[in-house]
């Protein structure tokens, strides 16, 4: 429990700070300043923290990068990570152009459900948005997914005024036809990537949805994530709405974001952090341990400062964790 009385029960765990995409939203074009290997926590001081993480209540644990499949060996770590006491949920956020690759190893280890990220129907759209050619890649990974049984999965599409607002119905048929889940997520002012990229405000979109395709409140949550959910009135889909700028979610946050070089992020929209390498490698107890992240709890914040304070983060969102 934090000092608002919330309860962190949810952990989005940085394997890599590496991806094979540059979305304009998340890493600039040439960037190489990544974190050295020798600094990536291994699989060892993983396990081990996120141990310790789920005896004090954390039971839910997200894979995310960057882009996670990078991460050589990632579904040796998930079987491990998977059989942790009390870690009862764990999932995986991607890209979709490793899942051909990597799925069927996935599912076995114990990964359960998944977050595509797809910002556009239009294979062109993609390549600019994402720097690369790999449509069609992601939309194989994403029927193989589904023939694998991942479920639910997740499409998760940043919404940017004048780049793929267009789209947003066409997306929403499209996830309709195909049984996934559609997510809608406002940019946020995470690094100089993050500010450049166009806002576009969700709650009118939301509105225009609900007329369109007869779209009802959704009570129950789809998984731990912060969206507001609507669906429609069979049942069959689901949309939810990620708005932290036009109507944050702060006083219900319950996770935390752990880095690939250790860092535990308190607050995707403020600085308090609290690195865990120095401890695991120190020669820390458990205890030791224990403390330090009780300690770290006590530091998140009330909320973020996106609007006061929208040049406050530099660090980029793909550093962060997702």
């Amino acid at each position: 429990m934090d000092r608002f009385g919330r309860r962190i029960d949810y952990l989005r765990l940085s394997v890599t700070d590496r991806c094979d995409l540059r979305c304009r939203y998340c890493m600039p074009e040439g960037f190489k300043n990544f974190e050295e290997p020798a600094h990536w926590l291994t699989f060892e001081e993983i396990e081990r923290l996120l141990g310790i993480f789920a005896r004090l209540g954390v039971s839910r644990v997200r894979l995310t990068g960057g882009e996670p499949l990078l991460r050589r060996n990632l579904p040796q770590l998930a079987e491990r990570l998977a059989k942790l006491p009390g870690l009862n949920d764990l999932s995986l956020s991607t890209n979709g152009t490793q899942l051909i690759k990597h799925g069927a190893a996935l599912k076995a280890a114990g990964v359960s459900r998944l977050n595509v990220s797809l910002d556009t129907l239009q294979p062109e759209r993609f390549q600019q948005i994402s720097g690369r050619a790999a449509f069609e890649q992601v939309l194989s990974g994403l029927a193989h997914a589904q023939q694998l049984g991942f479920a639910p999965i997740k499409i998760n599409m940043v919404a940017m005024r004048g780049v793929n607002d267009d789209e947003i119905e066409d997306m929403v048929s499209f996830c309709m036809d195909r049984g996934f889940v559609l997510r809608l997520i406002e940019t946020m002012p995470v690094g100089e990537t993050g500010r450049r990229t166009e806002f576009l405000d969700l709650q009118p979109v939301i509105q225009r949805l609900q007329r369109k395709f007869g779209l009802i409140d959704h009570i129950e949550p789809i998984g731990a994530g912060p969206a507001r959910y609507f669906r429609t009135p069979d049942g069959r889909f689901s949309l939810g709405l990620i708005t932290p700028i036009s109507q944050h979610f702060c006083e219900s946050c319950n996770r935390v974001r752990l880095t690939v070089d250790g860092t535990l992020y308190l607050c995707l929209g403020q600085e308090a952090h609290v690195e865990f390498r120095p401890l695991l490698r120190g020669g820390a107890s458990d205890a030791e341990i224990v403390t330090t992240i009780r300690h770290a709890i006590e530091l998140k914040p009330e909320r973020h400062e996106f609007k006061e304070q929208p040049h406050k983060i530099v660090r980029f969102m793909s550093a962060t964790g997702g």
